[in-house]
């Protein structure tokens, strides 16, 4: 596990990267150091918990979808004023993630519908090596849904 930050310029370190072996327990520890972090920044209650859910959700797709053997996958997050912006990094380029649209209900593809439901923005962006999926998470006014964002439910 290597983790990089960048020296404080605010109140807060605004930037925090770090990358973990593309498995479950990679995604898991992706989820759990985010949460630690944006409790770092301040960053709590409903706000917190949007952020946490797109972080576990893109961690699992990058373990499960993204992993290339021998590969790491890499968890980023921004802090700014009124988002947190969220990327996560794999070394699979050819399979690009898209959200669930058939009717009929199965196990599982509905985690990127919860991503959208709770970030203003989100999309996908080629690297030299793969690709990285990243999402801009309200920390206040509405999300892209139109619904009031975590801390503006009174929070």
């Amino acid at each position: 596990m290597k983790s990089e930050t960048t020296t404080p310029t605010s109140e807060f370190t605004p930037v925090f990267a770090l990358r973990l072996s593309a498995t479950r327990r990679g995604a898991r520890l992706a989820r759990l150091l985010a949460v630690q972090q944006l409790h770092d920044w301040g960053v709590t209650g409903p706000a917190a918990e949007a952020v946490e859910l797109v972080v576990a959700e893109l961690a699992s797709n990058a373990a499960l979808h993204g992993r290339v053997r021998g590969r790491d996958f890499e968890v980023r997050m921004e802090r700014e004023e009124d988002q947190v912006r969220v990327e996560l990094s794999d070394a699979r380029c050819e399979r690009l993630p898209s959200p669930r649209t058939d009717p009929e209900p199965g196990e599982g593809g509905y985690g990127l519908l919860l991503v959208a439901a709770l970030a203003s923005a989100w999309g996908v962006k080629d690297r030299c090596v793969g690709k990285t999926v990243w999402a801009t998470v309200p920390l206040t006014g509405r999300n892209r849904a139109g619904r009031p964002s975590p801390e503006g439910e009174g929070g």
